[in-house]
């Protein structure tokens, strides 16, 4: 079985749109697209406890947890907001997400 066609990828720059971090701009780390879920950088912080194991100490630390990505928009830079895709077809024959708004290609 084979994960949904989602239209953020690996390193693109997205806004929440919704929940604590709503407005928020960041960097996609990790997709899972089984789950159609992100998780991207510096956003949605939890705390996790973590047990003492052998030379690693205990304790209580930060990171990112995932996102579902309906609550997230690409983020266009020349727009400076979040904006919907489109898919371009090049006359090489390559597709491209372009910006609906502007027409700024996010595929280089």
């Amino acid at each position: 079985m084979q994960g949904n066609k989602l239209r953020v990828k690996k390193g693109d720059t997205v806004m929440v749109i919704t929940g604590k971090d709503s407005r928020k701009t960041g960097k996609v780390l990790r997709i899972f697209s089984k789950k159609e879920r992100i998780v991207v950088e510096g956003l949605n912080i939890v705390k996790k406890h973590t047990r003492a194991r052998g030379n690693q100490p205990g304790g209580i630390e930060e990171k990112e947890a995932p996102l579902h990505i309906s609550n997230v928009m690409l983020y266009c830079q020349k727009c400076g907001k979040p904006v919907r895709i489109r898919r371009n077809l090049l006359e090489n024959g390559e597709k491209v997400r372009v910006c609906v708004k502007c027409g700024e290609a996010f595929d280089k």
